[in-house]
């Protein structure tokens, strides 16, 4: 790691997903923070909070932790707790406009300044966000069905701020991976960045040259969409998991056969909204329809993973079948805990045919970066790929097909980004780069 005498800069990829703070310094070096946990030096902190109670005196004081501290805290289960997850998605919703967690009302900033602040304290002294240096990254387009991007932004600032970080550049998160990438070049290129996170997938069109020795970038044109890794994942739950758990079944009622309704399925969209299912009533009304259902079992099923909290195993069991799908042309996914046993295998041909649709959106929003640049497919010198669903074949041969296979370079799906951020806060004027050169 740079040393602390040096002349720091802090780039933050804050991440559907996970999130990603790397340090450089005026010697172009740059490493990823890392956080010890479990007896490992993780490079990604999880973009999760937990919120408990805990008795303090008379009364109850509400604790929150961050990352995979949050992760283990919820999975513990020892006592009532709030888990929150992925909420980088609703940055830019309007709708969302605070979450009670036990006493205390929390907005949007409020959840961010509290990630931010366990991310902080198990960083250590390394992360100063009252640094001169601090570059924050944002999708192109914020996920949700009409963000609004200057609400997005406005919750950005105010959460950062909080932490010391009044001064801090917002860049594009491409951008920030295209500076990185850019270092490698040894001539003029125009050049494709494709950033696919869990939330958002992200197009920037960057011409890159070099005057004396000083590397030099023009923004040409920018696109984005909301869908991405978490949007596959959810094809796999929705194809193969839900069925298995009662989705498509039929219940009695008085004399009548009743679809179960699908709504309940939603929740799958994300692994912590089984969870919260529990105070929701929808686990009162599950147990209620396995009595007349004409199948109970599925929906009994179904009932443990919530009970059980099984959520995140469940994910995780998904997440392995589909980077499995990247390298075969068929896996077994297996999930089988507290008496739930899922099993079936998933061919690579058919998890193509359940993302295509998305995939179309993504080619379409890949055309419309180039059509803001008023540059050809042609004119792209080099397409850099960052970010695990690259790696994704239906996504990979979207851009063979579009580009050529010699054209396409990739690097490490997690740290390009911040790597970039924190190097751009060592150029000369890094505002030049900043949305809105700011």
């Amino acid at each position: 790691m740079p040393p602390a005498s040096q002349n720091l800069s802090i780039g933050v990829d804050f991440g559907t997903s996970n999130t990603v703070v790397a340090i450089a310094d005026s010697e172009g070096r740059v490493e990823a923070l890392t956080f010890a946990h479990g007896g490992k030096d993780l490079k990604v902190f999880v973009t999760a909070l937990c919120f408990w109670d805990e008795r303090h005196g008379n009364g109850l004081r509400t604790q929150v932790e961050g990352g995979p501290w949050a992760i283990e805290q919820f999975l513990d289960g020892l006592s009532a707790h709030r888990f929150i997850q992925s909420f980088k998605s609703f940055a830019a919703s309007q709708s969302f406009q605070e979450t009670r967690i036990f006493r205390e009302r929390y907005r949007f900033e409020d959840l961010l300044s509290a990630f931010l602040r366990t991310l902080a304290r198990h960083g250590g002294d390394r992360i100063d966000f009252s640094a001169r240096n601090v570059v924050i990254g944002r999708p192109v387009q914020f996920a949700g069905s009409h963000p609004d991007d200057a609400l997005a932004m406005s919750r950005y600032r105010t959460a950062f701020s909080k932490l010391g970080a009044k001064h801090a550049h917002y860049v594009y998160e491409p951008v920030g991976a295209a500076f990185f990438y850019a270092r490698q070049l040894e001539h003029d290129a125009t050049v494709l960045v494709a950033d696919f996170g869990g939330g958002t997938s992200d197009f920037s069109v960057m011409r890159f040259s070099r005057s004396g020795g000083v590397l030099r970038a023009e923004p040409l044109g920018h696109s984005g969409i909301g869908i991405a890794g978490d949007a596959f994942d959810y094809r796999i739950v929705d194809q193969v998991v839900s069925p298995r758990l009662g989705k498509g079944g039929s219940y009695r009622s008085m004399d009548k056969i009743l679809s179960i309704p699908n709504h309940y399925y939603a929740n799958f969209a994300r692994w912590n909204q089984l969870a919260m299912m529990k105070g929701s009533g929808d686990l009162k009304e599950l147990r209620e329809l396995a009595r007349v259902a004409l199948d109970p079992e599925p929906l009994e099923k179904f009932i443990d993973i919530v009970e059980y909290d099984l959520g995140f195993a469940l994910y995780r069991a998904v997440s392995s079948a589909k980077v499995a799908l990247s390298s075969q042309d068929e896996t077994e996914f297996r999930f089988k805990a507290e008496g739930v046993d899922i099993r079936a295998s998933i061919a690579r041909r058919d998890f193509e045919t359940w993302i295509a649709g998305d995939v179309v959106r993504i080619a379409e929003t890949v055309d419309q970066a180039l059509a803001n640049a008023g540059v050809a497919a042609g004119e792209i010198e080099k397409v850099f790929l960052t970010g695990g669903t690259s790696f994704v074949p239906a996504i990979r041969n979207l851009f063979v097909d579009r580009f050529g296979e010699e054209r396409l370079t990739s690097a490490d799906q997690f740290e390009s980004i911040a790597y970039g951020l924190a190097l751009i806060g060592q150029a000369n004027e890094p505002a030049r780069w900043a949305v809105g050169g700011h």
